[in-house]
């Protein structure tokens, strides 16, 4: 059964550490990746958890709790990994167009290391040679995902290095003896059809014999997640099935362990954000109802066009009517236009779903606002998480001149 808060557990929350605020379901992020553990359970699968999707210490030690890995994009995300806990060994860190310096910093940290430039790699293998294994994050150019701008794999992105200059990975791999463990490919996000990982496994099974200390081939991650009532996720169990199939027809993989980074998928659907109605304005196209949050909070309507269910917490069997929910910053900052709720009134609750992965995360202080609460709930008690922003967080390492 899905785990899912109910509505007198999110507006107990509001009421007692104000809004907006943002509350995740620790019992939720345990069912999506029991999902995974039991799907791939007849392969020999390491599970990272992409934690730029949401790096809260306390998410970062519940997922560390659970079993699983962590995947990072800076050295930043690293370090909270292993302040979570988490020893060097189940700490991956995946470079993209950054300086060699840090990846020095996460070779003295004993972290894996996955490179995505010729540039990089040179670089590493000058200094490292032979003496510190690493992975290659390749470009398998294969256009997939919900959205361009989550699409990572195509042609025209800019991550990792073009399967069409292997010759050159090769050359340099040959010139520094480079200790090559593992081959990292990442599509994109919300990936529903599950033979686009397997297209990129056969661009992978036509490059593993050229690197003979492999140990790992890395899928990375992009699991469809439904936000829509009706939406499907992406098929975990036939995912299994057909990687599981595609590695044992082909030889030079069978010994190879499948490393995924699922980010979104772990986390999106365990959080909510609440906020309150300040305002209702009638206008001649709509209803506007402008709450006590913006893109300053949550950007995901507004940059990727991503649609977050929306409930009426404090009136959920009004008569239902068109509103358009906007933001209070001076900006245009519409989270959905028209979209058919119970009836508003000013001082309700509204909560958004599916706010997890890339909620608090990409928040900011723009017009000066205060960052939201966070609350985890974990078996039915509240535990606040990271406090409101104060006045005096605004001034924070800001340096005043007479």
């Amino acid at each position: 059964m899905s785990e899912q808060l109910s509505n007198q557990q999110l507006l107990a929350a509001a009421q007692q550490f104000g809004t907006p605020l943002y509350v995740y379901h620790a019992e939720k992020i345990t069912e999506q990746y029991q999902k995974l553990v039991n799907a791939f359970a007849k392969s020999d699968v390491k599970i990272f958890y992409a934690c730029k999707a949401l790096t809260n210490i306390s998410i970062l030690k519940h997922v560390k709790s659970l079993g699983s890995n962590v995947d990072c994009s800076s050295i930043n995300e690293a370090k909270l990994a292993l302040h979570a806990g988490f020893s060097p060994d189940r700490v991956l860190y995946t470079s993209n167009g950054i300086a060699f310096e840090e990846i020095e910093e996460a070779q003295s940290l004993g972290i894996h290391i996955n490179i995505d430039s010729l540039s990089n790699l040179e670089k590493f293998g000058k200094k490292f040679g032979h003496s510190y294994p690493v992975g290659i994050r390749l470009r398998p150019n294969i256009l997939a995902g919900g959205n361009f701008k989550i699409s990572t794999g195509h042609d025209k992105s800019k991550f990792g290095i073009p399967v069409d200059q292997l010759d050159k990975v090769i050359t340099l791999v040959n010139e520094y003896n480079i200790h090559i463990q593992g081959l990292h490919i990442h599509t994109g996000s919300e990936i529903k059809d599950v033979d686009v990982f397997v297209q990129g496994i056969e661009v992978l099974f036509d490059i593993i014999p050229h690197f003979n200390e492999l140990k790992f081939i890395d899928l990375g991650g992009g699991f469809k997640v439904p936000y829509k009532h009706g939406d499907a996720e992406t098929d975990i169990p036939l995912l299994a099935q057909k990687v599981k199939e595609a590695f044992e027809a082909h030889p030079v993989a069978r010994n190879l362990q499948i490393w995924f980074e699922p980010g979104k998928f772990l986390v999106s659907d365990c959080g909510y954000l609440i906020a309150q109605v300040n305002v209702l304005k009638e206008t001649s196209a709509t209803t506007f109802a402008g709450i006590n949050t913006g893109f300053n909070h949550l950007i995901r309507p507004m940059f990727y066009d991503a649609y977050h269910r929306i409930q009426n917490l404090s009136n959920p069997d009004g008569q239902e009517k068109k509103y358009s929910i906007v933001g209070n910053i001076c900006e245009t900052d519409t989270f959905a236009w028209d979209r058919k709720l119970h009836e508003i009134r000013e001082g309700d609750y509204l909560v958004f779903y599916n706010a997890g992965a890339y909620g608090f995360e990409m928040s900011s202080n723009f017009n000066s606002r205060f960052k939201p609460a966070e609350v985890l709930i974990k078996e039915s008690n509240m535990h606040l998480i990271r406090k409101r922003d104060t006045f005096e967080d605004l001034l924070k390492n800001q340096v005043e001149i007479a």
